[in-house]
């Protein structure tokens, strides 16, 4: 595989399908670090071990590429709120999120990033959730949906919120009614007001991506974007044999 080429203004999405043959999920495992490692096997269930060798493996594989650098030599470090980042001499950034059999990553250049997926669930009260998590006019709009638009509309407004605070950097000790995203479409998204400073919503983009059926996906960046390319790792597991 060669190392991708990542220009200024574009970003690049990798999805992953945890549906991998145990020889490539062990691949990715020989390229994470003692820590990692011993994270994993920390887990209960095997699911949840398997989805992160598979999720770390990946960003380790990937990072190596875009870096050009061996797998195990990229290092990261952590923030407040424990956003990971390269602890490496690079402009690259990158964000990870996963959920269900499902992980996304978004790389680009410079600019602040959050991605963030959530498996589409059914069992929960949306406005009951919404109204400790939403902003007003998410809310508002919410309730002025017919009920059986609830569910989906509840996944547009939460990954896009997630990732929009992945971005900040912030966690989720961030007030989410501080600001407000749109959630009419699937295809655009709008952040339509920061409370704290009522320009900082120009300065950034929400962007809604598919990637398999009951599933929704966003990414947040600060900065115009010119493109987005989408990849599907699962088509380049042969580049691991």
């Amino acid at each position: 595989m060669k190392p991708p080429k990542l220009s200024k203004q574009n970003i690049h999405v990798w999805v992953v399908n945890f549906d991998i043959v145990q020889e490539k999920i062990t691949r990715l495992h020989g390229f994470l670090s003692e820590e990692e490692i011993i994270r994993a096997s920390k887990f209960r269930f095997k699911k949840d071990k398997i989805s992160s060798i598979i999720s770390r493996g990946t960003l380790r594989f990937l990072s190596g590429k875009y870096l050009e650098k061996e797998p195990g030599e990229i290092k990261f470090k952590y923030g407040e709120f424990g956003k990971p980042e390269y602890n490496l001499d690079t402009k690259l950034k990158f964000n990870i999120s996963h959920s269900g059999k499902v992980v996304v990553l978004g790389f680009v250049l410079n600019d602040d990033i959050g991605i963030d997926i959530e498996e589409i669930k059914t069992d929960f009260d949306v406005l009951d959730i919404a109204s400790n998590y939403f902003s007003n006019k998410e809310i508002e709009f919410l309730r002025k949906t017919p009920v059986e638009n609830h569910v989906k509309n509840f996944y547009r407004c939460w990954t896009r919120k997630e990732a929009f605070i992945k971005a900040k950097s912030q966690g989720l000790s961030f007030p989410l009614d501080s600001f407000s995203v749109s959630i009419n479409s699937d295809e655009k998204a709008e952040l339509l007001e920061t409370l704290w400073d009522k320009k900082e919503k120009d300065l950034w983009q929400i962007i809604p991506f598919e990637t398999e059926v009951n599933y929704k996906a966003a990414l947040a960046v600060k900065g115009q974007v010119q493109s987005i390319k989408y990849f599907n790792f699962n088509a380049h597991l042969s580049c691991l044999s």
